[in-house]
């Protein structure tokens, strides 16, 4: 039984967000941003005041908190505990902290019952780094995203340029916590980042962003036809 889901995988920085949204537009479908919630959760262990290197007061923490997923003139909205957090959470204090805590077993747990709950609505778009290989393993297309790591990071600092975030950071030093956040996602024992065997490949580092979308649409049609 196959979901009618795309699953967006891939490192940070590749731009799974921007084509997640994109597409999920241009389908009608609703575009869930697992990232910001494990974001939202590591800013809430920050507000807090709780030592991320202590498993269990984090697990704790993310199996209480309220987080909310909307959209407002097509623009995502994050909220945690009620509160409008979608600013927030891609500070660089949030950056630094989010692949640790998202590498506990009982915080992608509550974080997945969430995720998996936005999918049986169905129609959805969904991106993070273990979408196809276990949040969605059902779903009926699968990409894995990535690109240059060098250019993913000068991708990540001119947008957060325009937005006006992280601007105590260079842009060597987001290619350096790029290249830092690939190795603990790749490498961590919770469903570490990798490709799932039935997952299309895209390297969009020579691609722009209407190409990226335009060949994950075509392929959903593509897919849809065959399993739907």
């Amino acid at each position: 039984m196959y979901q009618k889901a795309i699953a967006i995988d891939g490192p940070s920085g590749a731009g799974k967000s921007t084509i997640a949204r994109r597409v999920a537009d241009r389908l009608n479908f609703r575009y869930i941003d697992t990232g910001a919630m494990y974001r939202a959760c590591t800013l809430k262990v920050l507000h807090e005041d709780i030592d991320p290197d202590d498993e269990a007061a984090v697990s704790a923490l993310a199996r209480k908190i309220d987080i909310r997923l909307d959209a407002e003139e097509g623009m995502p909205l994050i909220f945690m505990d009620g509160e409008n957090v979608s600013s927030a959470i891609r500070g660089s204090d949030v950056t630094t902290l989010v692949s640790k805590v998202c590498s506990y077993a009982a915080v992608r747990e509550a974080m997945v019952e969430l995720q998996r709950g936005y999918a049986r609505e169905g129609g959805v778009v969904m991106d993070g780094r273990d979408i196809g290989t276990y949040v969605l393993r059902d779903a009926a297309l699968k990409i894995f995203l990535t690109a240059d790591p060098r250019e993913r990071g000068h991708r990540r600092f001119v947008e957060w340029q325009q937005k006006g975030i992280g601007l105590d950071m260079t842009e060597e030093d987001v290619i350096n916590d790029l290249i830092r956040r690939d190795e603990l996602d790749s490498t961590r024992e919770i469903h570490p980042l990798r490709q799932s065997e039935d997952a299309v490949l895209i390297d969009s580092t020579a691609m722009t962003i209407d190409q990226v979308c335009d060949a994950v649409i075509e392929l959903w049609k593509e897919r849809s036809v065959e399993v739907l």
